[in-house]
């Protein structure tokens, strides 16, 4: 059978599973919608042969029989991603989720493009609605809310992040990391002791889980209580990933709170080598002000506060160490 029969039969099956996707019962006795059938059957064949824009245009006139069909919109958006025409493509794509608001497609896709064009917030939130979608079809599937709750701890919702991880459990009690993002959605809510249960949980469930042993020995060295504890799981994570600047801050802000001064230098100028963290640079201002280097200090702390603008903190250390308020044109002038 020849390439191009083969590319016909694969349109001809196409057309026929429009047949469970489109509206079949108007179909069945409105010209307009077999009209409508006629054209995508043409326009899926076009798109099987790579003609796409003939295929754009069998899909318009299409949706001048039938404007309001989801399925149309999502076809006609992916034609246009072929051909690079991403703006027609979104407006399709928006469509096609109004005319459908339960679907799954057009929002995952919407996604994708709005990453490719680094709008993070409008990808997240049609991520959100492709997930929350999906859950409805899928309602044991655990994957789907995981990666719901990883939209909405990106978005720092946090209450329904909590929801999201709890409803895991509900259908996995022994899901460590449910438990491990728990742990970390209390931490963000100030709920201290919440926040450890559930990364004991998570630790007795997987016991070499570096992340979790990570989290709280930084949890225990924050709160300057259990540092023995602490020192052992921070050192049991670098382990097993000695390279990871996260897990080596943490074990030089350890040594810090036992007034260790030089091997908390020595662990955290490694730790903004591996990673560049505002709160690493504002941990490393903290022990060279301790160890009474001012200069030091101060950059460290500049460096904190360029790659998070927001910490007011940082701010304050700075002014208290210059003797005068810093401002945003000092701030722009430095970086």
């Amino acid at each position: 059978m020849s390439g191009q029969i083969k590319r016909w039969c694969r349109g001809l099956f196409s057309c026929l599973l429009v047949i469970l996707i489109l509206n079949t019962e108007a179909l069945a006795l409105d010209k307009r919608a077999s009209s409508a059938l006629s054209h995508y059957i043409m326009a899926v064949m076009y798109d099987e042969l790579n003609d796409v824009n003939k295929a754009v245009q069998e899909y318009k006139q299409a949706l001048k029989a039938d404007d309001g069909n989801s399925v149309i919109h999502l076809n006609l958006a992916s034609s246009y991603i072929k051909n690079n025409e991403i703006k027609k493509a979104i407006k399709e794509l928006n469509l096609s989720a109004k005319f459908d608001p339960q679907a799954i497609e057009p929002h995952a896709i919407l996604a994708l493009l709005y990453s490719s064009e680094n709008k993070i917030e409008q990808a997240s939130l049609e991520y959100e609605i492709a997930l929350t979608n999906a859950s409805r079809l899928q309602p044991e599937n655990v994957d789907i809310y995981k990666s719901l709750g990883a939209i909405y701890l990106q978005q720092k919702k946090f209450k329904e992040a909590e929801k999201t991880y709890r409803l895991i459990l509900g259908l996995l009690p022994t899901d460590a990391q449910a438990h491990f993002y728990l742990g970390s959605i209390y931490e963000e809510l100030k709920d201290r002791g919440k926040a450890e249960e559930e990364l004991k949980k998570a630790l007795e469930l997987k016991p070499d889980y570096h992340e979790t042993l990570n989290y709280l020995g930084y949890l225990y060295v924050e709160a300057e209580k259990n540092l023995d504890q602490a020192e052992a799981m921070i050192r049991k994570a670098l382990l097993i990933e000695p390279d990871n600047g996260a897990y080596i801050d943490s074990l030089g802000w350890l040594y810090f709170k036992q007034g260790k001064l030089k091997e908390a230098i020595q662990e955290l100028e490694k730790a903004v080598d591996l990673l560049e963290d505002p709160v690493i640079y504002d941990h490393l201002g903290d022990a060279y002000q301790k160890a009474g280097d001012r200069e030091k200090a101060g950059l460290s702390w500049q460096k904190s506060l360029e790659l998070g603008p927001d910490q007011e903190q940082v701010k304050k250390k700075i002014e208290n160490l210059n003797g005068s308020p810093i401002s945003n044109s000092k701030l722009q002038n430095q970086k």
